[in-house]
């Protein structure tokens, strides 16, 4: 090529870098061009579904798009989680994930469809629950020592329900730490397991506050302990299941975050979490769920990411300490 060429050549392939970087910044600038669906791995009426919807409602606003809600309940929410992992990156399909989906499954499920730690790009934390331990009203026990004493005389006949990975090894743990044996029982969701705790199908039953509160307030159930390291303002009579048993370092509290499938374009991680932030900020959200015990705390996906490194360390640590088995 003769150097008087050269001119010509350089203006068009400048053009087309130009072109290419102008098609980039439209595809930046357009996202969310179309509905998102954000799967919650949990039934309906759970406290994942109910915060998942708040923060959909919220993010919409931000986002100028519906977020639509899916529930695909099931296997401590794997099935959810699955879906998800397998998705196009696109930002167009996103998790509503908890401590179960993105910490605890790995130590639980032998098998895990996915790989928990490469699956998922983490996209923005909403906040954390702590959970009720609850009993059937015509269990003779008016605090946690006591139901300890009644499990302590009949090892295996006090049963617990769950339908999530907290409220399983909530409830492992707790037999471990107080030294008694107790039997679980499996249900498909919360409102389930709630549904037979007042009936008195089962003895036990510790869960979130979304399930577990309105039903202690309303005198349905007896409301034992909360698993936070202090006591919730929501229900502030109840101890923490430290003082209760006079033990330390018992603490078992659930997470919801969003992720998405693994290698999201980094501009829709930005926009999905900026509105997710501005979500958790919002005074009537943290209005409408501080009875749930609900804290939020806006951080960065690189947080998030931090944090579900630790978080399934330390679950995995439980699940060992309650002698539970990946099955």
């Amino acid at each position: 090529m003769t150097s008087k060429h050269l001119p010509h050549c350089f203006t068009q392939i400048c053009a087309a870098l130009l072109l290419g970087l102008g098609s980039t910044i439209a595809i930046a600038d357009t996202y969310p061009s179309k509905p998102i669906k954000a799967i919650v791995p949990f039934a309906a009426g759970s406290s994942t579904d109910q915060i998942g919807r708040a923060f959909a409602a919220k993010m919409a606003e931000a986002l100028g798009q519906p977020v639509v809600i899916e529930n695909r309940p099931g296997a401590n929410g794997m099935i959810g989680a699955d879906l998800v992992a397998k998705s196009p990156a696109d930002g167009y399909t996103l998790l509503f994930g908890t401590n179960s989906t993105n910490a605890a499954l790995k130590s639980l499920v032998k098998n895990l469809p996915y790989n928990q730690d490469t699956a998922f790009t983490p996209i923005g934390y909403f906040g954390s629950v702590p959970l009720i331990v609850a009993i059937n009203n015509d269990v003779p026990a008016k605090s946690l020592n006591g139901f300890v004493s009644l499990a302590k005389a009949d090892p295996g006949k006090m049963t617990f329900a769950y339908a999530s990975t907290s409220q399983r090894v909530s409830s492992e743990i707790l037999a471990s730490v107080a030294g008694i044996k107790m039997t679980g029982v499996s249900y498909k969701s919360g409102p389930n397991a709630m549904t037979d705790l007042i009936g008195g199908q089962v003895n036990m039953f510790t869960a979130d506050f979304g399930v577990t509160l309105p039903q202690v307030q309303a005198g349905k159930i007896r409301g034992l302990a909360v698993t936070s390291l202090k006591r919730s303002p929501a229900i502030p009579e109840l101890p923490t299941v430290n003082e209760a048993l006079g033990i330390k370092g018992y603490e078992l509290i659930a997470f919801f975050a969003a992720f998405g499938p693994a290698g999201m374009p980094q501009d829709a991680v930005t926009k999905l979490n900026k509105a997710i932030n501005e979500a958790a900020k919002s005074k009537d959200l943290a209005e409408r769920f501080s009875a749930l015990g609900f804290e939020s705390q806006p951080g960065t996906p690189e947080a998030l990411g931090q944090k579900i490194k630790l978080e399934t360390a330390k679950w995995a640590k439980a699940i060992k300490d309650a002698g539970m088995e990946p099955e």
